[in-house]
């Protein structure tokens, strides 16, 4: 290893850090114990160790330069590895204990969540988790969970939010359905086709007109609130459906559609309440599961 490449002290990149997450250096400072004045000086160091400049100054705000915010992933990940490690060395982990409620749409906590448990149970074992498998944005501020993952950020003030990765999604129908009714050759010839919905389909029509695909809700003629079931309906040979790449090159009956169209992006977010995310076990779950989310996705790419 290179040891001198590291030039940089933590605790001025953890100063940095709180500011951008607290979004101001008084706000930091208290988070940090600190006083207004030696945060400033961290994060003033840290710009001279790394000879950038990470915020503009602009009246009494602060805003993150793209040096910043190049560095602020690096550092969110360089946090949550330390504490990780912090908690595995000392065997905190392996005292935490309590429920911790996770909500998640249907195809999320069949397919994902399960692989990310069993991480969990490896690094706080005396956990009990709950999975609240659902579709709709079910409402932290009523603690029907603790920690909820959705392709939605909740606006509400005194709600946490991480953008963790963006995921991929492509269309896909099975091979029966495409010898059937003709392989879509363009983005136009997919207006002549049936699709399978899950969810608000409406919704999913405007989100694909500015990637040049106009679908009528006369397209959809099968649909469910369920993705699961949704997923089923297309290897049943009932139409296209778009999918998480997760779930559609696992199935051999299943092909992709228009295989050299750019893939459908769409945002993977967790939430918790601000309070309930200072408690060391829903803070625990919530960056192992940042971790793995974002780790699964760059396997994925």
């Amino acid at each position: 290893m290179n040891w001198d490449a590291v030039s940089f002290d933590w605790n001025h990149a953890r100063a940095f850090l709180a500011t951008v997450e607290e979004g101001s250096l008084s706000a930091a400072a208290r988070a940090l114990g600190l006083t207004q004045p030696t945060l400033g000086r961290q994060v003033a160091a840290l710009e001279a160790e790394l000879d950038v400049v990470l915020f503009e100054r602009v009246g009494k705000s602060l805003i993150l330069t793209e040096t910043g915010l190049e560095l602020l992933e690096h550092m969110k990940k360089m946090y949550e590895a330390a504490n990780l490690a912090s908690l595995s060395a000392s065997g905190q982990s392996q005292a935490i204990e309590g429920r911790v409620r996770i909500t998640a749409s249907d195809i999320m906590s069949a397919y994902i969540l399960p692989t990310a448990l069993q991480k969990i149970k490896e690094i706080a074992p005396r956990l009990q988790i709950e999975i609240v498998s659902s579709n709709q944005i079910r409402d932290l501020q009523l603690r029907e969970a603790d920690i909820a993952i959705r392709h939605v950020r909740p606006d509400q003030a005194e709600l946490i939010s991480k953008l963790v990765c963006e995921a991929e999604a492509y269309f896909y129908a099975s091979k029966v359905y495409l010898d059937e009714a003709g392989r879509p050759q363009n983005k136009d010839d997919l207006q002549s086709h049936v699709f399978i919905g899950f969810g608000d389909h409406n919704r999913m029509i405007e989100y694909l007109q500015p990637l040049g695909i106009y679908l009528k809700d006369d397209n959809f003629r099968f649909s469910s609130e369920n993705g699961i079931v949704a997923w089923k309906m297309a290897q049943h040979d009932l139409g296209i459906i778009a999918m998480s790449k997760d779930m559609g090159p696992s199935e051999d009956s299943m092909e992709q559609v228009l295989p050299e169209m750019p893939p459908i992006k769409f945002p993977i977010w967790l939430t918790a309440h601000r309070e309930l995310h200072n408690s060391r076990r829903i803070r625990l779950v919530f960056d192992l599961l940042s971790e793995h989310l974002r780790g699964k996705q760059n396997k994925l790419t």
